[in-house]
């Protein structure tokens, strides 16, 4: 623990928020600690949501909002599976602190940002918890206080190991072993499937949280049933048979949410304006990955004369507009594979933006190439894991051998398209009549 450091004695030692989703969440002492860290506050001037306000208005709701709910949802599945208290405080303080890692806009800039500085937020995530990372920096620390806490000193004085906690944020890369359903050497993984799993808290707040500030129904999903029939069995976290339905409900909200919402056509070419602007950047002066994203727009718009045009055409949506876009069927292997070449490598994406804007004679900053996958296989990784253990016939099974609803998800194009250019709407035909040329010789 720091140095110095008194703790107050005799204070409530819980918190009541209220919150839009879930109403009154209560907040034990060890959260309501951990709320106050300027590393939990940050990111209340993070949306959740990136740049998805320009399409669905009410989507200003922030990381901290989900990192609450988060750590609320995780509360009530340890409570339904009747974890001791030790459990339930490592699992509530990890999924209070999932996310705290994140960058300006989320999930918007993570793999340019990962590409041009090395960071992804997961890392960074675990580097506050063990206080390896310092995310906030030593300048606004003394403007704060000499004495700031950080989130070890805090889990520790509540006698919880940051390491323990750590590896609990990280997505485990162990491989779930179908034919004796279980993952070999685990004692406890139900505790990392609370936070990282095909059912977890963190997607049930997300979508929960996400359909009510979009106003998308999609995200609906029937928690109260999902705990009713969750239970573990073998050191993992299972659904017993009468919850089938629960589960089937929630991978298909996942999945029309991010058809309708995360990977929506205007979303999309709003979220990578910006990450080109970002790309194109290649003298940092500081880390932007610890900006929030107001701090990144005022960076951004002083940097020079194209990230400002950029930045101002967001602010007032004057976006790129579609010119072109294809999805798988509509391709041939040959255009296939030419798209494929381009997903290996960012300069060759990049290459081909320039080569599409010289045979259009348009500058160079005005086209933008967008194969979504390997994009959504970063912000969510989740999204074709569907075989969640069922409890069945007197024995277990994955979801997908008695569910069509399941196997379908699983298969199911989540993006409608597998590439899309865009350019500004004064350049639309230019664009238009090199683009296949262009990408496929």
């Amino acid at each position: 623990m720091s140095p110095g450091i008194e703790w107050g004695e005799g204070m409530q030692n819980y918190k009541i928020i209220q919150d839009c989703v879930h109403r009154n969440i209560k907040l034990d002492a060890l959260r309501k600690d951990l709320l106050e860290l300027p590393e939990l506050q940050r990111l209340a001037n993070i949306k959740q949501l990136g740049l998805a306000y320009l399409v669905f208005p009410g989507a200003n709701h922030t990381r901290l909002e989900h990192a609450i709910g988060t750590s609320y949802v995780a509360s009530r599945i340890a409570d339904a599976l009747n974890l001791n208290p030790e459990e339930k405080k490592i699992v509530s303080a990890a999924a209070l602190l999932h996310d705290v890692g994140h960058g300006p806009f989320s999930h918007t800039l993570e793999s340019v940002l990962y590409r041009t500085q090395g960071v992804e937020h997961m890392d960074i995530t675990k580097g506050i918890i063990t206080g390896d990372y310092d995310v906030i920096g030593e300048d606004i620390r003394k403007v704060l206080g000499e004495k700031q806490l950080r989130v070890p000193d805090v889990l520790e004085h509540h006698g919880v190991k940051p390491e323990e906690v750590a590896e609990l944020v990280k997505e485990t890369s162990h491989v779930f072993d179908w034919e004796n359903l279980t993952y070999a050497g685990s004692k406890r993984r139900y505790l990392n499937e609370i936070i990282h799993g095909p059912f977890d808290a963190d997607q049930v707040d997300y979508l929960l949280r996400d359909a009510y500030y979009t106003g998308v129904a999609h995200g609906t999903i029937d928690f109260d049933r999902l705990l009713n029939t969750i239970q573990i069995e073998d050191g993992n976290i299972c659904f017993n048979k009468k919850g089938v339905s629960a589960v089937e409900g929630m991978l298909v909200a996942r999945g029309l949410m991010y058809s309708s919402v995360y990977f929506h056509k205007t979303v999309r070419i709003a979220e990578t304006m910006l990450s080109r602007c970002v790309e194109r950047i290649r003298d940092f002066e500081v880390n932007v990955q610890n900006f929030v994203d107001a701090q990144l727009l005022e960076y951004l718009i002083r940097k020079n004369e194209n990230a400002r045009k950029t930045v101002l055409a967001i602010r007032f949506r004057k976006l790129f507009k579609k010119v072109y876009a294809k999805n798988r069927s509509e391709l041939s292997d040959e255009q296939r594979e030419a798209l494929y070449e381009i997903t290996k490598d960012w300069e060759k994406r990049k290459m081909m933006e320039e080569k599409i804007a010289r045979m259009a004679h348009v500058p160079e900053e005005t086209v933008i190439i967008d194969i979504p996958l390997p994009e959504l296989l970063i912000s969510e990784p989740r999204i074709d894991k569907t075989d969640v253990k069922i409890i069945w016939e007197g024995g277990h099974t994955k979801l997908s051998k008695i569910s069509p609803i399941a196997e379908a998800m699983k298969i199911r194009n989540v993006v409608d398209w597998v590439v899309m250019v865009s350019t500004p709407e004064k350049h639309r035909s230019d664009v238009e009549q090199v683009v296949e040329k262009a990408l496929y010789g």
